[in-house]
């Protein structure tokens, strides 16, 4: 009979310990990669545009209800939307850093149009910004993107049935 050369012998316990010690490298190598990168803590939170935006919009049907007092009921209702659009945006901001809703860019007033306020900018705008959060909703997941797809759906119906 052939003789065998003589391996040692290696126990159970010490094949799962070095197994599990494999394993427990990869499993850290794999962690470290998915750390975020300072490029990624640096990009602003893509909700903080369109909160500035929804303050914007809110303040142009403010100063719209002198220029087309017929359309003062809409125009309220719209400025109260976009408020709420805003304070919402805000809110979910501060949720994910951790912090408390505070929306420093509504204690200033919003700028002013660049354009004389008309009911069509409002129009423009309102289009626009259904568009914006429609896109940036497709890029997002859970309840931020249900938020941004509300933004976009109640913009879209302010410019349809109250800015007919």
């Amino acid at each position: 009979m052939p003789t065998r050369p003589h391996l040692p012998l290696v126990s159970r316990r010490t094949l799962l310990r070095w197994a599990g010690a494999a394993l427990g490298s990869a499993g850290g190598f794999t962690v470290a990669g998915c750390a975020a990168s300072p490029d990624e803590d640096t990009e602003p939170d893509p909700l903080i545009a369109q909160a500035q935006r929804a303050r914007t919009d809110a303040a142009l049907a403010g100063a719209l209800v002198a220029v087309a007092p017929e359309r003062a009921d809409a125009l309220a209702t719209i400025g109260a939307e976009r408020t709420t659009h805003a304070a919402a945006l805000d809110a979910e901001v501060a949720r994910l850093v951790g912090g408390t809703p505070t929306s420093p860019a509504s204690s200033t007033a919003a700028p002013p149009p660049v354009e004389a306020p008309s009911v069509e900018l409002l129009r423009e705008r309102l289009t626009r910004s259904q568009r914006d959060a429609a896109d940036l909703a497709r890029t997002l997941r859970g309840y931020r993107a249900g938020l941004l797809a509300s933004v976009s759906a109640a913009c879209a119906t302010e410019t349809v049935v109250l800015l007919p």
